[in-house]
This record gives C-alpha cells, sequence and structure tokens, in this order.
C-alpha cells in the first residue's frame, strides 16, 4: 500500500502533467475538434441544440474549476521554486561578504609584513655597513637572516597570488 506521502506526490506528478499538457498545441487542436464536433452534432441532428449546449456549458465549467485549481497548483510551486533561489542567493551574498571581509585582512596583513621585512632589509644592510670586521659566524648568520627575508618575500608573493584567486572567485559569483 502507498502511503499518503506517496499518493500526494502521485496526484501532484499528475497534475503536473495535465497542466503540460493542457498548456499544449495538441490539446488545443484536440479542444478544437472537441468544439466543431459539438457544434456540427445538431447540425446532423444527432442531437438537439438545447441539449448539446447543456452539455457543452456544464463540461466547460468543470473544466475550467480543474483549469483554475491546476494553475493556482503551478503558482503556488512557482513561488516556492523563487524563495528557496531567493535564500539561496542571500546565501550566496553572505558567503561572498566574508570572502571579501577575509582578502581585506588578508591584504592589510600582507601589507604589514611587507612593511616589515622592508625595515629588517635596512637594518640588514646597515649591519653589513656597520661591521665590515665581523667575523665568519656574524656573516652566516646575516646570510641566514637574509634567506628568511627572501623567504619570506616568496611567501608574500604565493598569498598575493591567492588573494588574486579569491577575488577571481567572488568577481565569479558575483556574476551568478
Amino acid at each position: 500500500m502507498k502511503t499518503s506521502h506517496e499518493k500526494i506526490e502521485f496526484l501532484e506528478k499528475m497534475a503536473d502533467g495535465i497542466t503540460s499538457w493542457i498548456g499544449s498545441i495538441p490539446s488545443l487542436i484536440i479542444h478544437t475538434l472537441l468544439f466543431i464536433i459539438s457544434f456540427l452534432l445538431p447540425v446532423f441532428d444527432i442531437v438537439s441544440v438545447d441539449k448539446m449546449l447543456l452539455v457543452l456549458t456544464t463540461v466547460l465549467s468543470l473544466e475550467a474549476i480543474y483549469l483554475s485549481i491546476l494553475i493556482q497548483m503551478s503558482v503556488n510551486k512557482s513561488h516556492e521554486k523563487i524563495e528557496d533561489i531567493q535564500e539561496d542567493i542571500e546565501e550566496i551574498s553572505e558567503d561572498i561578504e566574508d570572502i571579501q571581509e577575509d582578502i581585506e585582512e588578508i591584504s592589510e596583513d600582507l601589507e604589514e609584513i611587507s612593511e616589515d621585512i622592508e625595515d629588517i632589509q635596512e637594518d640588514i644592510e646597515e649591519i653589513n655597513e656597520e661591521e665590515d670586521e665581523e667575523d665568519h659566524n656574524e656573516r652566516a648568520k646575516k646570510t641566514i637572516l637574509k634567506s628568511d627575508v627572501n623567504m619570506s618575500k616568496n611567501e608574500i608573493r604565493f598569498l598575493k597570488d591567492r588573494i588574486a584567486e579569491l577575488q577571481q572567485k567572488i568577481d565569479e559569483l558575483k556574476k551568478e
């Protein structure tokens, strides 16, 4: 046995199918043929005009009632889908704002790191100028420090590239 949920799903699918068919060219053709046949029945004395009009009016009234119900069901489904899309758009917008804030923070951090590296380089240059007579160990320390500075520069370049990638993704999300 089908559950009530399965029955409702079946009825909704059937209603969707009927709504799709009603709005199609074959439906227009069939309705036109039925109307022509209905009006030809009294002409060939198969049915009286009064009886044909009574049946036709009753059938058209019932069809109008069902069509209005089916149309309202379609409108309700469309409204639900639009609400879902609006929620998705709001979530995406929030995500984009968060990413932009993160990028701004990272950019600020990168600027600070760049300034610190420049200061360190200036200090290294001053030390080099003042201490030309230092021993070999001191020079090795300076070389290591320069290497660390270069590594930091490379990390900054990597972070800048990453920021550019994130900005590109934000732009793509905005376009969607």
